[in-house]
């Protein structure tokens, strides 16, 4: 079982910054991804970005591209969202996940926590 633990979650206005942590326990398997993922208030979700983690490649979503960064630090076993230039069309409950690379499904999910852009 795998426990992910989020924390950076808040309000910020548009064009702020925000850094999402995601502490991870023991991931019992080699080749994976982790990530977010984030669900906006009456939509679906949709993937944020992705971290491999053999070659540490990284994926975002089109609308976070060049906006946001995802970093991840193998010996807190702990992923990073780096967002900048925030829009109100950010604001979701956003996500830390996990699957195999061999999945498409993701496996884990953490709790969630809020972020919320105020214009």
């Amino acid at each position: 079982q795998v426990t992910l633990v989020e924390s950076g979650g808040g309000l910020v206005q548009v064009g702020g910054s925000l850094r999402l942590s995601c502490a991870a326990s023991e991931i019992p398997f080699s080749n994976f991804y982790m990530g977010w993922l984030r669900q906006p208030p009456g939509k679906g979700r949709e993937l944020v970005a992705a971290i491999k983690s053999s070659d540490s490649s990284t994926y975002y979503g089109d609308s976070m591209k060049g906006r946001f960064t995802i970093s991840r630090d193998t010996v807190k076993n702990t992923v990073y969202l780096q967002m900048t230039m925030l829009k109100p069309e950010d604001t979701a409950v956003y996500y830390c996940v996990v699957r195999r690379s061999s999945l498409s499904t993701w496996n884990y999910w953490g709790q969630g926590t809020q972020v919320t852009v105020s214009s």
